[in-house]
């Protein structure tokens, strides 16, 4: 790894690779440090109350919707901001990591928003960190273009996706950027670089620097996002309120503060989200120690779950009440060969999204072009010429902190089949992370860093609870470990096996994969590379 110091304090330890200095400006490493100066502290605030109150209920407090903001929920007047150009209609979104030949299809895809995602999508190289900025760079700039080695060129078309950027957690950290000799939080080098080159050139034309923001676990994560928005809207003399941000409601405490999230928020606000894995992630993290949270296969675990009825349905109320777009979950099928296969796929992504639609959702997400057209067609058939749903208002929904937690309604003891495809799935997918991938094809679904973190967490789950033993686990991943190394000789496989033993089988479970393996091997791997 290399270190130069573009500007005072600021260390750029990541390998220098073509057209990285149009990123790395002075001007923009400065603004990086100056978030950073203002935010870094109170990012690690965050992170210690996140594991106070983690302890809490780990130790038996009762999970409730919060006796300090009543007042928020109860006031019947406020609203979040308008949608803002290119977000009023949102019927069908595509979310994919920022490399060149993705970001094309998916902002020619037809659908009306294209999410760039730097948190679950995209394995954290330097290389993917960089070239995803220049990707972005190049599509504001409309000059983004791919050919490849066989001759196949891509092209923007005409009529593009609105760009939304999903910068990485405040749990990460950016170790190839250093400031006075400790890593940047990985959130505001992925917001900070888009927002310095991006923000102006996309406000003239036509539209403005949009978010989504991932594994926030409580208003004050919300607080802190909005005020970053409102240093760096000064920073560069951009309007209070030009920015927007859509909330994943990924974690189970965020889903008892949705109207706090939007209140702190409501000058920014683009809507919520509904991220399916990682709230069954986080509902396993948080109560995987009780007997009552013990989930079955991960396959069973469908969006018709009472607990994730009421999820979806409180989701879809907040919002409306409040002005703001519900935008609902992923459909991660990727079209196949096989015309029966597909024939089921569709079928399947179509129950879907008629259930989002007529739930009252303004619109869903989808992972691959060839689903773009499905999604559009459910959605056209409810909304019609409207934009969206947002005078739907739900006033029917009543969900209770119970009807969030009703989890063992559902509960099953795990097949042999769901113990092999949590581990075939977890295995492959950290083989392909540990090599630059964050987005992979896996038995004909697009999976990411979400996937991968419910298949591990429901292994340590079933192993705390005797529902399967640990022979059995181990001979399931020596078979699936042999599997891919005869299915791939380039597999990392002793690395990725390291990564679901320290991830899956400890005692205490690490919160997430990625930050340790990130610094154990993504930048261990990256420097053997440099130095072979």
């Amino acid at each position: 790894m290399s270190s130069t110091s573009l500007t005072a304090g600021v260390r750029v330890l990541g390998t220098p690779g073509e057209r990285h200095d149009e990123i790395l400006t002075p001007a923009a490493l400065d603004f990086i440090a100056r978030l950073d100066t203002a935010f870094a502290g109170r990012r690690l605030d965050i992170l210690k109350e996140r594991r106070r109150r983690s302890g809490k209920l780990a130790s038996g407090t009762p999970l409730d919707f919060s006796r300090a903001t009543p007042a928020v929920r109860a006031d019947p007047d406020w609203r979040v901001a308008p949608p803002a150009p290119g977000l009023v209609d949102r019927r069908v979104e595509i979310t994919g990591p920022p490399e060149r030949r993705m970001a094309v299809n998916a902002l020619n895809s037809g659908a009306k928003v294209w999410m760039a995602d730097f948190e679950d999508a995209t394995a954290p190289t330097w290389a993917n960190v960089m070239g995803g900025q220049l990707t972005l760079l190049d599509a504001v700039e409309r000059r983004l273009d791919f050919t490849t080695p066989e001759g196949k060129a891509y092209r923007l078309g005409k009529d593009l996706a609105t760009i939304m950027v999903r910068p990485r957690g405040w749990h990460l950290l950016e170790e190839h950027l250093e400031i006075d000799g400790r890593p940047v939080p990985a959130s505001l080098v992925d917001f900070g670089l888009y927002f310095f080159h991006c923000a102006q050139r996309q406000i003239d034309a036509g539209h403005g620097p949009y978010f989504y923001l991932p594994k926030l676990e409580n208003h004050y994560e919300a607080r802190l996002w909005n005020d970053v928005f409102l240093l760096a809207q000064e920073l560069l003399g951009i309007p209070r309120g030009t920015v927007r941000a859509t909330v994943l409601i990924e974690t189970i405490t965020a889903a008892f503060e949705m109207e706090e999230i939007l209140y702190e928020l409501r000058e920014h606000s683009a809507g919520l989200n509904a991220g399916r894995w990682d709230y069954l992630f986080s509902l396993i993290k948080t109560f995987g120690h009780r007997t009552d949270f013990r989930l079955p296969d991960r396959a069973a675990v469908t969006m018709t779950a009472p607990f994730m009825r009421a999820y979806t349905e409180l989701l879809v109320r907040t919002c409306h009440r409040r002005g703001s777009h519900a935008i609902g979950g992923m459909a991660a099928q990727v079209p196949a060969r096989d015309p029966d296969a597909n024939t089921a796929a569709f079928a399947k992504v179509r129950l879907d999204k008629e259930r989002e639609a007529e739930d009252g959702f303004d619109g869903s997400w989808v992972a691959h072009p060839g689903l773009v057209p499905v999604c559009r067609e459910v959605f056209d058939g409810v909304l019609g010429e409207r934009p969206n749903q947002l005078a739907r208002t739900r006033e029917d929904v009543e969900v209770t902190a119970a009807d969030l937690l009703s989890v063992r309604r559902i509960s099953a003891p795990p097949t042999r089949e769901g113990i092999r495809s949590n581990i075939a799935v977890a295995l492959r997918y950290f083989d392909a992370w540990l090599r630059g991938r964050g987005a992979v094809a896996l038995y004909g679904l697009m999976e990411d860093a979400a996937t991968a973190e419910i298949a591990r967490v429901q292994i340590w789950q079933w192993l705390r609870h005797e529902r399967v033993d640990r022979g059995t686990v181990t001979d399931i991943l020596d078979a699936e470990c042999a599997a891919l190394e005869a299915e791939d000789p380039h597999a990392l496989v002793l690395e990725a096996r390291e990564v679901f033993v320290d991830t899956a089988l400890s005692v205490q479970l690490p919160a997430f994969f990625t930050p340790e393996t990130y610094t154990r091997h993504l930048v261990r791997l990256a420097t053997e590379q440099v130095t072979a």
